[in-house]
């Protein structure tokens, strides 16, 4: 996560980007407030405005999301006729239509969703890459500021660890086209019934299972969804990914991320201390079996 300072800086940026493909900036209000910052405009254009230095992931955001319109796979929508991203100050910004009205997706619509995808001919004209577990871990760890020296140096142990896990990954379903991000939150579903799929910009070549394990820890770790529920997404699949050997190699590191990314909000924000802390104690131990009470999503 890289914070953004608010004020007089984004609202900068964000006029300076409109004017710079004619939109018109007037009555833009503040949405979301993550590693980016989205504002609405009352035309129905969301403007995402990035992280300095990030102008190549935006754009490949954008290409993800052509790429899986042209698909056939409801995705999102950039604004087709901007050439993107816009960079003011280092910052990327982009340019998506604002979503129909729509609701969270259910376990058992998130499963389509991910069937439909993961069915997908990889694109011959743009590189999606491999998928890459382990990317940003040591900077989240190096920015952890309020987490004590001791709490640092055992999240390098442990990443370290899973890395060497991870080269020992057992064999599963073949590799293909994969969400990268597939929580629930990531998959809506529009008033006509559409099935939306969010954050098109992790997209990458590699095992379906490590979508699957997000539904599989909402249940197994966080109690997030009810047994009856994941039941309902493993029919949806066809799979079960806790009956695969890799299954717990692949909830480790995504409980490994969701740790690190509260020890780096809390750094910036002391609000999240408190989920950071718990993040910690449950992964190295401290708490007791899963499934874990108390995590959170962290607020926009």
């Amino acid at each position: 996560m890289t914070t953004m300072r608010l004020g007089n800086g984004t609202w900068s940026i964000l006029r300076a980007a409109c004017v710079g493909v004619g939109i018109n900036a007037a009555g833009a209000q503040l949405l979301r407030v993550t590693q980016d910052i989205d504002y609405g405009l009352p035309d129905g254009v969301v403007v995402r405005i990035g992280a300095r230095g990030q102008e190549g992931a935006a754009k490949r955001a954008v290409d993800v999301a052509r790429w899986l319109a042209f698909s056939g796979i409801p995705v999102v929508q950039a604004v087709s006729d901007i050439r993107q991203p816009v960079v003011v100050d280092g910052h990327a910004v982009t340019f998506w239509h604002a979503l129909p009205p729509h609701r969270a997706g259910t376990p058992a619509e998130v499963a389509a969703a991910l069937t439909r995808l993961h069915g997908l001919s990889p694109p011959t004209d743009l590189e999606l890459g491999r998928v890459a577990p382990f990317v940003g871990l040591d900077e989240r760890i190096a920015a952890a500021h309020t987490s004590s020296a001791d709490d640092r140096s055992w999240l390098r142990g442990y990443l370290e660890e899973l890395r060497g896990r991870w080269s020992a990954l057992p064999t599963g379903q073949p590799w293909c086209v994969i969400h990268g991000a597939a929580w629930s939150g990531n998959v809506v579903v529009a008033e006509d019934g559409s099935v939306i799929l969010l954050d098109p910009g992790q997209l990458s070549i590699g095992p379906p299972e490590w979508d699957l394990v997000h539904a599989a820890i909402e249940c197994a770790s966080f109690g997030w969804i009810s047994d009856e529920l994941y039941a309902q997404y493993c029919r949806g699949y066809g799979r079960d990914v806790m009956r695969w050997d890799g299954f717990y190699l692949l909830r480790d590191i995504r409980e490994f991320r969701m740790a690190t990314m509260a020890a780096q909000a809390a750094a910036a924000n002391p609000v999240y201390q408190q989920q950071a802390d718990l993040r910690l104690a449950c992964i190295r131990g401290d708490i007791g079996p899963r499934p874990w009470a108390g995590w959170a999503a962290l607020a926009d």
